[in-house]
């Protein structure tokens, strides 16, 4: 079941997009055409690209639009005139996410920027479809004690604990033993260690499977993504770290396992298409209609499983030793990793100095075990700022 109670809503679905000209916002709006009559855009907010996001309020002419810098407001307004109320700023994206008229925010700005209007939203009691798993990873116990204190839900949109969810609907969790997460094995899978020094960013984003952001698709590469969502799962199912298993799958069909007790497994199958979660993630607890592929059987290549290679892709058994040191320790290695991550984009360092940034710093910080959302957000600045130390300093 959802974080937090869950109140039938029959009326069309007012719904505020953070983070609407990336992948997952865009995707959403895909997904918001298709279901014209069920769903109303009232806010989208953007960072810097409002060329697109112009074309968004033509199309969906929300009343709220907010973008992250006051040049980026000033060009909007050029554009649209008073066809939407305009604003910039953190407050402002805090303040798009608790409106009042909203039923649901689908929160898909990643890091600390997404992270505090999501907690604004719980604490208002709002449902939010959570596309940025660093919202979870950074400060999941805060983020699970406020859905259950307000009365606040959040439905998951990473392809994985969406199926997890699915599979979880009529079944209680004290039946369940664990849960098995996918992973395509990204665009590496099956290069040798020494291969992995040299690749490009091109390489690094070419993901097999699905079409994805670039930090979602480095990540993919990394297995970081990987790391990442097993913390999420942690956090959001509630089960140890222990319970909670990765196994390569290449076609990228099986999204997600539950085993029980008695043994029994339940998965969820799927295209590769995020737009399937996130419709879910909207319309839950009902379902939409068709609007992805259909999936044919007797279609399907081979569905292949296989444990992951841990000393060839560090990052996974990276995300687990941080799950376990718990406190600040998770928003370091996600801080860590956007930082390493942007500057092998960058062609600063190599790939295979991603997770030796991410371990360094994971080695130097001093953890906060019980940390409130000041202290998430200052170890989320420091280890920026030592990422960035320990990348200037490479010889």
């Amino acid at each position: 079941m959802p974080l937090g109670v869950f109140v039938p809503n029959k009326h069309m679905k007012n719904v505020v997009i953070l983070g609407s000209t990336g992948s997952i916002g865009i995707r959403t709006l895909d997904v918001i055409r298709k279901e014209a009559s069920s769903f109303r855009v009232i806010g989208l907010a953007a960072g810097k690209n409002t060329e697109l996001l112009t074309q968004q309020a033509r199309q969906f002419n929300p009343r709220y639009l907010v973008v992250e810098e006051e040049e980026s407001a000033r060009d909007l307004e050029a554009e649209l005139g008073e066809k939407a109320q305009i604003s910039w700023g953190a407050e402002a994206l805090k303040e798009l996410a608790v409106i009042s008229e909203s039923d649901i925010l689908l929160s898909a700005i990643p890091g600390v920027a997404g992270l505090i209007p999501t907690i604004a939203a719980l604490k208002r009691g709002k449902r939010i479809a959570l596309a940025a798993k660093e919202v979870l990873v950074a400060a999941g116990k805060l983020v699970a004690r406020l859905a259950r204190q307000k009365g606040g839900e959040i439905i998951p949109v990473d392809s994985e604990h969406s199926a997890v969810f699915q599979c979880l609907q009529g079944e209680k969790m004290e039946a369940v033993k664990k849960i098995i997460l996918t992973a395509s094995g990204g665009p590496f899978l099956h290069f040798r260690k020494e291969e992995l020094e040299n690749v490009t960013p091109d390489q690094a984003l070419r993901h097999p499977r699905w079409e994805m952001g670039k930090k979602v698709s480095l990540d993919s590469a990394t297995l970081m993504n990987k790391g990442l969502e097993v913390l999420e799962a942690h956090y959001l199912f509630g089960l140890d770290l222990e319970h909670i298993q990765v196994v390569i799958h290449p076609q990228s069909i099986v999204h997600a396992l539950v085993e029980m007790k008695d043994g029994s497994i339940l998965a969820q199958l799927g295209p590769a298409d995020m737009r399937l979660p996130i419709q879910y993630a909207l319309n839950f607890p009902e379902r939409g209609e068709r609007i992805c592929p259909e999936l044919d059987f007797c279609k399907l290549e081979s569905l292949s499983f296989a444990s992951p290679d841990k000393k060839k892709f560090p990052a996974l058994g990276l995300a687990y030793a941080a799950g376990r040191e718990g406190g600040t320790m998770p928003a370091v290695l996600s801080a860590a990793n956007e930082e390493a991550g942007k500057s092998f984009l960058a062609g600063q360092i190599p790939f295979t100095e991603i997770c030796r940034v991410v371990e360094r710093t994971m080695a130097a910080h001093e953890v906060v075990l019980e940390p409130g959302l000041e202290e998430i957000i200052a170890a989320d600045r420091w280890a920026r700022g030592k990422a960035r130390d320990l990348i200037a300093s490479r010889p």
